[in-house]
């Protein structure tokens, strides 16, 4: 995915601003209504099933990812 300007900009900026900046944009979105919400998730949804779809992303089992995830906290 082409980053749009506005990430390209943002990500330029100091570590303390990128900080300040990703709280404020996290915090934008708890304000968000129940169907502003929705709608993200259908969006995000749709994307992931697109990407399985392409062949981008694969699937593993939930035993799979169990055993990435203990392997990471170790």
């Amino acid at each position: 995915m082409k980053p749009s300007p506005v990430e390209i900009e943002a990500l330029q900026l100091p570590a303390e601003e990128r900080a300040k900046l990703a709280q404020r944009l996290l915090e934008s979105l708890e304000s968000l209504s129940a169907q502003e919400a929705e709608n993200l998730w259908i969006a995000e949804a749709a994307r992931r099933a697109r990407e399985i779809d392409e062949g981008v992303t694969q699937l593993v089992s939930a035993d799979e990812l169990e055993r990435r995830v203990e392997a990471r906290l170790k």
